[in-house]
């Protein structure tokens, strides 16, 4: 795609979300933000057999580019085991979002990824206590990112 293809592909994801929207049976929730620039999202995922994202959507405000990452993200991660979550990278968001219309809002491209891949860290703590027999961890609020 060109810059006015990946400008337009954005556009329609802010205007038109996908998977926005609370997820009440989600496994994990976790909100991140950048506190710099006012960027809120939170995440939710359903974790299904094998490890898999059976459902993850978001809720936020903020940039265009950050809400429309939110939308992107929750796409791509839709049937993604965690460990292909947590091997996802700035580059991913680069690919999908087009680094030269992103290059110079990294923090807000990567927001919702961050999120995501601290939820599947929050996720595998909390059933890593459940097996242990110990109750659930405190779960911050929102995880914040100062990159």
């Amino acid at each position: 795609m060109d810059r006015q293809e990946y400008i337009d592909y954005l556009l329609d994801h802010y205007q038109h979300p996908r998977n926005k929207g609370r997820l009440e049976d989600a496994d994990v929730q976790l909100g991140g933000g950048n506190p710099g620039c006012g960027d809120l999202i939170t995440v939710y995922v359903k974790v299904g057999d094998g490890d898999r994202v059976d459902e993850v959507t978001f809720e936020g405000e903020g940039c265009t580019i950050s809400q429309a990452g939110g939308s992107i993200l929750t796409e791509l991660a839709q049937g993604l085991t965690l460990d292909e979550v947590k091997a996802l990278g700035t580059q991913t968001m680069f690919d999908e979002m087009g680094e030269e219309v992103v290059r110079s809002r990294v923090r807000c491209a990567t927001l919702a990824l961050g999120t995501l891949q601290a939820a599947v860290d929050q996720y595998r703590r909390d059933r890593q206590r459940r097996e242990e027999g110990l109750p659930a961890a405190p779960v911050p609020a929102e995880v914040v990112f100062e990159n």
